[in-house]
């Protein structure tokens, strides 16, 4: 029976040392911080340049988009799960801006007639990004 139960061995799982674990609420020397219980608290990466693309997906391109960017105003479709403090630190991040203020717009979905079947558009959400004067973002290079 203890054969049979070795081949399956790779299953269990692995408890620590005994002398890598604390009994004591004493802090671990390790330099992280920790929770009351001696767990250790996971920290976010230092760096989170790299946030940016999962919350824009591309500029919104379009006349008025263009009248809005000479006063330092920038309209970008995000995603529908972003909200205004993480899109303002993607943009300040991405573009290492000033971001000033963001208002968000969300564009429902519209029902359209196409040789009489009915579609939809699909709905999407905007954000108008105000920068701090002096600064700007090359969208489209001239």
């Amino acid at each position: 029976m203890k054969k049979l139960m070795a081949l399956f061995s790779f299953l269990k799982k692995s408890r620590p040392q005994s002398g890598s674990r604390q009994r004591s609420g004493k802090p671990a020397a390790t330099g992280e911080p920790t929770l009351p219980t001696g767990r250790q608290v996971k920290r976010a990466p230092a760096k989170t340049r790299g946030v940016g693309f999962k919350l824009l997906k591309e500029p919104h391109i379009s006349e008025k988009a263009t009248i809005l960017s000479e006063k330092g105003k920038y309209i970008f479709k995000v995603y529908t799960d972003a909200n205004k403090a993480e899109i303002k630190k993607a943009i300040a991040n991405l573009y290492g801006v000033a971001v000033k203020d963001v208002n968000i717009i969300n564009i429902k979905t519209k029902k359209r007639l196409l040789r009489g079947k009915e579609g939809k558009k699909h709905g999407y959400k905007k954000a108008i990004v105000t920068l701090e004067k002096g600064h700007k973002i090359e969208i489209l290079p001239h």
